[in-house]
């Protein structure tokens, strides 16, 4: 097994290897609009994966895997012309559909925005529920409530300036 990092490193040669032979080794019209967006390698370094895209549609793509397929060895040649493995990996060629999921995720941002700005507006125009002042009081409201309105009990506290309670305490268990 060689390392992940070795594989890695690879892999990106391989990338840019495989893009630029297709731009100028190879002649086919098939292959004109094709982008390698990434490479993987296996850690045993003998078989790589070559993601690509196509702008077009299903018969576009169609005659770029086609292309690509007839194409292989010329392309597994000049990799291993430009690598220093012992052993030249196999390439497979596999559309990127990363553009398409991104396309998708997209459309689903744009109706998520729009499903947002309706349940904005419908919240500009809310009220709520209940009433406006939802903390209700036990006095009516005619009568004026005046910090000297206490209970009998804080008026017997009151008039007591200093509270011993360990008097309290005493007192109670001496019951």
């Amino acid at each position: 097994m060689a390392d992940p990092a070795r594989a890695a490193k690879l892999a990106q040669r391989i990338k840019v290897v495989v893009a630029e032979a297709l731009g100028r080794k190879v002649k086919d019209p098939r292959l004109e609009g094709i982008t390698v967006t990434d490479a993987r390698v296996t850690n045993d370094l003998q078989h790589a994966t070559v993601y690509y895209t196509v702008l077009g549609d299903q018969a576009v793509q169609a005659d770029a895997a086609k292309g690509l397929e007839k194409a292989k060895g010329v392309l597994r040649q000049e990799v291993g012309r430009n690598i220093t493995v012992r052993l030249t990996p196999t390439l497979e060629f596999v559309a990127d559909q990363i553009p398409v999921v991104a396309s998708n995720l997209e459309e689903l941002l744009r109706e998520a925005k729009k499903r947002d700005a309706e349940v904005a507006a419908l919240a500009a125009n809310a009220k709520h529920a209940g009433e406006a002042d939802p903390y209700k009081s036990d006095a009516p409201e005619d009568v004026d409530i005046d910090e000297d309105d206490f209970d009998e009990e804080d008026l017997d506290l009151a008039g007591d300036d200093d509270i011993d309670e360990d008097a309290n305490k005493d007192a109670d268990s001496t019951k």
